[in-house]
C-alpha cells in the first residue's frame, strides 16, 4: 500500500478510482484526469488449489478486499467515478438472489481438460468456436467450465452464470452486468455481432437469460448505495479485462503496437481494428472498444518458471536472471511448461522436459 502524496491534501483535484480485480488482490488507483496518482492500495486474498486442477477464488473475499481498498483510496479524495478491471475467464454460480454457490473458478483451473481436449480432437467444434468467440478452447474458458459443470456436478442448480467482476458490480450497483471485453474472453460471445453465441450456450447447457446483460466497456452504472465516503448515484464504469486494458495504460491502442507483459504467467498483445484470429488458431482476439480489439497470445509459464528454478538452484530470482541471460546457449535447456500451456499450443498437457541444446 502506497500512502498519498503529501501534496494531495492541499491540491484536491477529483479523482476516479480504478479497481482492478486480480487473481491474488485487489488493486485500487485514485488517479486525476492528467493522470496523477492521488492514492493507491492494494489488498490480498488466496488463490485455493487442489490436486485435481482446481484453481478457485472466493467471491466474497474479493468483494470485501474492493470495498476496503476503495475506502482506503477514496479517504480525503473528491471521487467523480469508479471503472473497474478484472482477470479475464473467472466464472461462478449464483442463486437467484445473486449468492455464490461455489467458489469462481479462475482462468488457472484445470478441471475441464478432458472436454477441451475432446472438443479439439479433427472434426471437433473448436476451431468453428475460436473463430466465432476470439476464445481458443482451453480449461481457461468459461464455456469448456461451464461444460464441465453440465458433466460434473449436475446438481449444482445455479440460476445465473457470471464472472467475479459481474458479481463485485451486481453487488455494488444492483444490476448483474458484463461487458464485451470480458465477455469475449468466456468463448460464450460471439465477436462479430456482440451477442451470446447460441452454439456455444447449446454446449454449455445454458439459455442467454442465466448470462448477465452484455454492456460496452464504457456503458456507465451507479453505485447502488453508499460505500464509506462514496455516495450513492457515482458513476461506474463498466471496465474491461486486464489484458486489453494493459494495452490501454502502456498507450500501446495503435494498430499495429504490441503490448507485453510478464508476471507469474505472461502476454503479447496487439491492437486490429477488426475481430478475427489467424487460420491456425494460435492466437485470442478480445475486445478493447469500439473498433478496437486486443489480438495475442497468453502463456501459462511465465515468472513462476524463473521462481521455480531459483528455488531449485537456491538462489534470488533476480541473480538467476543475470547468469541465464549470460548463459552458453549450448548447455542445458529446459522447456518451461510447469503448467501446460496456453499460446500458441493451447495445451493444458504439455510438460517440461529437461535436455542437451543441439546447435
Amino acid at each position: 500500500t502506497r500512502s498519498p502524496r503529501p501534496w494531495s491534501d492541499v491540491v484536491a483535484e477529483p479523482v476516479v478510482l480504478g479497481i482492478d480485480l486480480g487473481t491474488t488482490a485487489t488493486k485500487v488507483v485514485a488517479a486525476d484526469r492528467v493522470g496523477t496518482i492521488h492514492a493507491i492500495a492494494e489488498r490480498p486474498y488466496p488463490l485455493t488449489t487442489g490436486p485435481h486442477g482446481e484453481a478457485t477464488q472466493d467471491a466474497d473475499q474479493v468483494l470485501a478486499a474492493a470495498r476496503e481498498a476503495m475506502a482506503e483510496c477514496a479517504h480525503g479524495q473528491e471521487v467523480v467515478a469508479l471503472s473497474f478491471s478484472a482477470a479475464m475467464h473467472t466464472l461462478l454460480p449464483l442463486d437467484a438472489d445473486g449468492n455464490p454457490l461455489a467458489p469462481a473458478l479462475s482462468w488457472a483451473d484445470r478441471r475441464a481438460a478432458d472436454i477441451a481436449r475432446e472438443w479439439r480432437k479433427p472434426g471437433g467444434p473448436a476451431v468453428e468456436l475460436h473463430r466465432a468467440t476470439g476464445t481458443p478452447v482451453h480449461p481457461m474458458s468459461p464455456l469448456v467450465k461451464l461444460a464441465w459443470f453440465a458433466e460434473h456436478e449436475p446438481d449444482l442448480r445455479a440460476q445465473h452464470w457470471a464472472g467475479v467482476k459481474d458479481y463485485v458490480l451486481a453487488r455494488l450497483t444492483g444490476h448483474l452486468a458484463t461487458e464485451h471485453s470480458c465477455a469475449s474472453g468466456s468463448g460464450l460471445m460471439n465477436i462479430h455481432t456482440l451477442s451470446w453465441h447460441e452454439p456455444s450456450l447449446e454446449l454449455a447447457h445454458i439459455t442467454a437469460g442465466r448470462l448477465p446483460t452484455l454492456l460496452a466497456p464504457t456503458d456507465q452504472l451507479t453505485l447502488a448505495q453508499a460505500e464509506g465516503e462514496l455516495p450513492a448515484g457515482l458513476p461506474v464504469i463498466a471496465g474491461g479485462g486486464d489484458g486489453p486494458l494493459a494495452n490501454l495504460g502502456t498507450g500501446a491502442t495503435v494498430p499495429g503496437m504490441a503490448a507485453l507483459s510478464v508476471g507469474t504467467s505472461g502476454a503479447l498483445r496487439a491492437i486490429a481494428s477488426r475481430p478475427g484470429v489467424d487460420d491456425r488458431g494460435r492466437v485470442f482476439c478480445y475486445a478493447l472498444a469500439d473498433g478496437l480489439w486486443a489480438v495475442g497470445g497468453a502463456i501459462s509459464n511465465g515468472g513462476v518458471v524463473a521462481a521455480w528454478a531459483a528455488e531449485c538452484f537456491g538462489v534470488g530470482v533476480h541473480d538467476l536472471m543475470a547468469e541465464a541471460a549470460d548463459a552458453d546457449p549450448a548447455g542445458l535447456v529446459a522447456l518451461p511448461y510447469l503448467l501446460g500451456e496456453r499460446a500458441p499450443w493451447w495445451d493444458p498437457d504439455v510438460t517440461a522436459e529437461i535436455g542437451r541444446a543441439h546447435v
